[in-house]
This record gives structure tokens, C-alpha cells and sequence, in this order.
């Protein structure tokens, strides 16, 4: 099967489309509840295929969490295949949340998990942790760009522990971070409207001023509604790369469920508050 157009491209055309908000689906068990359905497969089905259904043909991006899939076994990775088959035929573009990260031949049978287009759990993009070191993510960089595929590369996260590793200073002077995304700006240098090695980095990290945000790619941001961001604040953390962010949303939409019209309004609203603060970024 001949390659699909580079996910940067895509991306790009999406996010200019539809505006450039993420919607995240983590059907972690305190949501099913909040919703009235069972922790169970059945539920997990109901939750996550009403999300879609609700707003994968008008945001740009959608991202499962692999993790709340896989809790279920089996049947919940069938659930998952559902679901990114769906979305990805309303017109939105997949990020699957899996954060793999492995050498070798391991790496490689996650990225033809993911990144292979005869895979069932194909998807547009992958998250991946570099923290083997970022050459470990060889394969997947391989294959993706023989797909049309991209990656998100874990680089500067929000949670307080990612510090200890992200922000060390290597024996150059510079941090761990800083040296992820020094290598996506080389993945994607030359690419054009946009590369499609991205870095996931925190909208609630704080002061980014010391690093060089500008890697040609997007920059998936979690943090934005339950966790304390706001459409506002994007601007200030990310500076002059705002107009490449993907902000995420999970449990800003997803707590306005089961019901798709509210849903779509919530979605709809973070996707028109970003829109208009990144035009006037």
C-alpha cells in the first residue's frame, strides 16, 4: 500500500481547517462512572464510540489513551480498533497515546503495531518516550516516515517527576529536554508546511523561555481545562511557536457526556477560545 501524504502535511491542513485542539479519550473508571455506564467493556464501548461520534468530524485531532483499552484485554483492544478506524474515517487525524519506548527489534514490533499501515491500531502519529536514548527510537522514526506517519516524542511533560530526567544538564550543558528537541528540529529540518516529529510538551511545565521551541513540528500540550491551562496561557508558554501546538483536552469535553450535543458544544468551545488565540498570536 503506497504511503499516505506525510502526517506534518496533513496535520497542518487539519489544524488550519478545523482549528488545532486535540481531544483526548481516557475512559479511565471514574469517568464511565460519572457517565452512568459499568467499568467494563461494554461501557468502555459506549463512552469512547460516543465521543467519536460526538466530535471526530470537527476537531483536527483525537487522542486514546491505549492504556484504558488494554486494561480490558482483548476485547478492549478490539474496542480500540473500533474506535481508530471511526475517527480516523470522520476526517480526523489519530495520535495514538501509548508512550512506547524500547531498542531493538522490541521497538521496531511497536511501531509496526502502530505505524504499519496494514496494522489494525494504525494510527497517524504515535506517542513515544526516548528516555533509552533518542537514537532507541530509530525504527519508529523509520517507519513512520515510510508510512506517512508521525511521532510525538515525550520531551518536556507536566508531571512533577519527569523533571528529575528532562530537565538534567548533559555534560554539554545542555538539558535532556533541550537535546530532544534539538533532535526532532534535525528530523524535520526542510520539511514543509510542517514536520511530522513532534514533541509532547506540558502546557503547564511553566517558564519555557530557555528552550528553543521552534523544531519545525508540532507540539502536543497537554494540560489545558481540568489540569489548569487555558486557551489563554498558550501564547505565553509556547511564544512564537503557538501557531504548531496542539492543545489537548480530555476531561474539559469528556465530563459534559453521554450527551453528543453537549459534547460538541464543549468541544466547539475550547476549539473556537485556541482558534482565536493563536490568530492573534
Amino acid at each position: 500500500m503506497s504511503p499516505l501524504e506525510p502526517f506534518g502535511a496533513r496535520l497542518r491542513r487539519v489544524m488550519d481547517e478545523r482549528g488545532p485542539l486535540c481531544v483526548g479519550i481516557d475512559p479511565h473508571a471514574s469517568l464511565l462512572s460519572e457517565w452512568g455506564l459499568n467499568d467494563d467493556v461494554a461501557g468502555l464501548e459506549r463512552f469512547s464510540r460516543t465521543v467519536v461520534a460526538a466530535v471526530a468530524d470537527r476537531v483536527a485531532v483525537m487522542k486514546p489513551q491505549s492504556a484504558f483499552f488494554e486494561r480490558f484485554g482483548s476485547r478492549g483492544v478490539a474496542v480500540l480498533e473500533r474506535v481508530v478506524q471511526e475517527a480516523r474515517e470522520a476526517g480526523t487525524l489519530v495520535v495514538m497515546d501509548a508512550k512506547r519506548g524500547d531498542i531493538g527489534s522490541t521497538m521496531a514490533g511497536y511501531a509496526e503495531a502502530f505505524l504499519s499501515k496494514d496494522a489494525p491500531l494504525f494510527s497517524d502519529a504515535l506517542t513515544v518516550s526516548p528516555y533509552l536514548g533518542y537514537g532507541s527510537l530509530s525504527p519508529a522514526v523509520a517507519l513512520a516516515r515510510e508510512s506517512g506517519a508521525g511521532l510525538f516524542v515525550l520531551a518536556l511533560t507536566s508531571n512533577p517527576e519527569g523533571a528529575e530526567v528532562q530537565h538534567a544538564v548533559r555534560g554539554d550543558g545542555r538539558t535532556v529536554g533541550a537535546t530532544m528537541l534539538a533532535h526532532l528540529a534535525a528530523e524535520n529540518s526542510g520539511e514543509e508546511p510542517l514536520g511530522s516529529f513532534g514533541a509532547v510538551v506540558g502546557a503547564t511545565v511553566g517558564d519555557l523561555s530557555s528552550y528553543d521551541l521552534d523544531i519545525n513540528g508540532p507540539l502536543l500540550a497537554p494540560g489545558v481545562g481540568a489540569q489548569g491551562a487555558t486557551a489563554a496561557d498558550l501564547p505565553s508558554v509556547f511564544g512564537a511557536a503557538v501557531r504548531n501546538v496542539v492543545p489537548n483536552v480530555s476531561r474539559g469535553v469528556l465530563r459534559h457526556g453521554p450527551d453528543a450535543g453537549a459534547l460538541r458544544a464543549a468541544a466547539e468551545r475550547f476549539a473556537g477560545e485556541i482558534r482565536d488565540v493563536v490568530a492573534g498570536g
